[in-house]
């Protein structure tokens, strides 16, 4: 199985990241949240905000609106499958 590293600090893989963006990850900072990456060194932030897009951000309502987009749930669950 070949895993592309996104965040060599942290272990984070492209497929993580790309599971906490479809979870409502909509920002750098909310994939930070979600699994450290971006944290350390910051090298991975470009590649995380090319991997997120601009748009198409399944709950931006939701973060216009203040709330937050990712559930707890959702979070830890992603966490457990690391």
């Amino acid at each position: 199985m070949n895993r592309v590293y996104v965040c060599s600090c942290f272990g984070v893989t492209e497929k993580q990241v790309k599971e906490h963006a479809d979870a409502g990850a909509c920002t750098p900072r909310q994939i930070a949240s979600a699994c450290k990456a971006g944290t350390d060194c910051g090298s991975c932030v470009r590649r995380i905000q090319a991997i997120l897009g601009r748009g198409n951000c399944p709950r931006r309502e939701l973060v216009d609106q203040g709330m937050p987009a990712l559930a707890t749930e959702t979070v830890a669950d992603l966490r457990e499958a690391a």
